[in-house]
């Protein structure tokens, strides 16, 4: 082969290899950028004009939030805080501190820790109490909050970086305080630079027990089970061991599932039926047994299955087999680990409720969020992060929001400050038990519809709950109008609610 042919063919075949990796590098570099670059300054109580938004009856005029700040009728989510309660108050302290911290394997990680460990200590109440949590800073430099997930709190406890509050910074302290208004299973975690603070480790679980139990509820016990990404190690309430629950024949565990990483999960239950009774901390009404059924529960949620000990003596719920963190109940035999088997669905499972009001409502505002992927950028209706305009809200209003996943993975599609309830998927109207959320999983290709009652004045984050979606752009705003802000999201003030 002569000289200028061997340079005809290294051209024919450099060349689109050049191009490829000019390409590559040059969507590396936006992707990179887009990642990076954060406003230097942005208030988002009136960062955008509410926009992609169908109004219903009355509601056709709307001022933009630069205009309500300026009125007198202007709120600031500062000065939103928890009514008096005549209940009983329960104080707790968080520390949050850099830490050297040796795992039960043997290994050793660089963890941000609360009062010393990672999860931070379980809180527990009781419905209606006064809960008050002093957070305090050691020496994590970028600063630190805390979200109460799932929580219906006072827009200024909510715990979102420059959104509610400035991030406390080393040597700092900042004081929570909000009534336990629901029972149920919840979790708390840093909402500062969330895709990594959590990664690190600043998060904890809260429940909150009900106020009255029924006499059924006295042969029942209950074990909390919080899984957690730290670093490359998946943990099972710190473990990475898994966890033991006793039980005998018999006996009922009201075990609380608590995903508190970015990925989904999907559970099986080998050795007995068993029921899901409760989703994001909220009763479902008659529910079914359940056996061979898969149960996904998405990055943020929280499941409570209710399970009998049979008379085998043991049963094993677990994960992935890659996950290898199995929670067994009870002892004896253990039951053979079961492959494949049906997915949950919520659509038809547990009973309607009769005379069912909110079947009757119909909406004052209707917004369609469409969660997707430009590129390496993760959006929502073709935005990323304060270009996103908010869904604007009255309080009072009835609001429908349509969520439709069209690509880039699962969704955990979460709404700060409020509960929501799905009224169908994918153009099925729910069949069974009504279902109320503040996370929900959603899979590419899925459309759900979402009833919300905008009666918890505020502005209010909403993003997908894998961080990293998040920090990637998948994140917005529910701003409700004459709600303003003294606080700003950016480099210049640092604080970075997403990162």
């Amino acid at each position: 082969m002569t000289d200028r042919k061997q340079a005809k063919r290294l051209i024919y075949i450099g060349l689109p290899l050049i191009v490829v990796i000019l390409v590559g590098a040059a969507l590396s570099t936006y992707f990179w950028q887009m990642r990076l670059q954060k406003p230097q300054e942005i208030n988002m109580a009136h960062h955008q004009m509410s926009a992609g938004r169908t109004d219903m009856a009355g509601m056709e005029h709307m001022e933009s939030m630069e205009e309500f700040s300026s009125e007198d009728g202007a709120v600031s989510c500062a000065s939103i805080t928890a009514q008096e309660s005549s209940e009983s108050t329960r104080k707790f302290d968080l520390t949050g501190t850099r830490t050297k911290l040796k795992l039960d394997n043997g290994k050793t990680v660089d963890a941000f820790t609360l009062n010393g460990t990672t999860p931070g200590p379980e809180l527990r109440v009781t419905e209606g109490d006064r809960v008050i949590v002093t957070l305090h800073n050691n020496d994590i430099e970028d600063g630190i909050t805390i979200h109460w997930h799932g929580i219906e709190v006072p827009c200024s406890q909510d715990g979102v970086a420059g959104v509610t509050q400035d991030t406390v910074r080393p040597g700092e302290q900042f004081t929570y305080t909000f009534i336990a208004t629901n029972p149920g299973t919840f979790w708390y975690h840093s909402h500062q630079m969330s895709s990594i603070q959590v990664s690190k480790g600043l998060l904890g679980a809260l429940i909150v027990e009900p106020k009255k139990r029924f006499e059924s509820d006295t042969s029942t016990s209950e074990a909390t089970a919080l899984y957690q990404q730290l670093g490359s190690s998946m943990l099972l309430n710190g473990s990475t061991r898994g966890l033991a629950v006793p039980g005998k024949p018999g006996e009922h565990v009201r075990l609380r599932l608590i995903n508190s990483g970015n990925e989904t999960i999907e559970f099986n239950v080998d050795g007995a039926p068993y029921r899901i009774v409760a989703m994001d901390g909220h009763d479902l009404h008659e529910p079914g047994l359940l056996e061979g059924t898969i149960v996904p529960i998405g990055a943020g949620q929280r499941y409570d299955l209710l399970i009998t000990v049979p008379e085998s003596g043991q049963v094993v719920v677990s994960g992935p087999a890659s996950m290898s963190l199995p929670i067994t109940i009870g002892s004896g035999s253990q039951p053979q680990y079961s492959e494949g088997g049906q997915m949950f669905s919520f659509v038809d499972y547990g009973t309607p409720l009769p005379n069912d009001r909110v079947l009757q409502v119909k909406p004052d505002r209707h917004f369609d969020l469409k969660l997707g992927q430009n590129l390496f950028v993760k959006s929502i209706n073709g935005k990323s992060f304060h270009e996103i305009p908010p869904m604007t809200v009255e309080e009072g209003d009835q609001v429908l929001i349509t969520v439709s996943n069209e690509g880039g993975g699962d969704h955990p599609f979460h709404l700060h400050g409020h509960t929501f309830r799905v009224l169908s998927r994918n153009g099925v109207a729910l069949q069974g038990s009504p279902v109320y959320l503040d996370t929900l999983l959603t899979k590419e290709g899925e459309t759900y519809e979402l009833y919300l009652e905008a009666n918890n004045p505020g502005l209010w984050m909403v993003h997908c709950h894998n961080l990293r979606h998040a920090s990637m752009g998948m994140s917005m705003m529910l701003n409700y109008e004459g709600v303003t802000a003294p606080y700003r999201v950016g480099t210049k003030s640092g604080n970075l609610p997403d990162l």
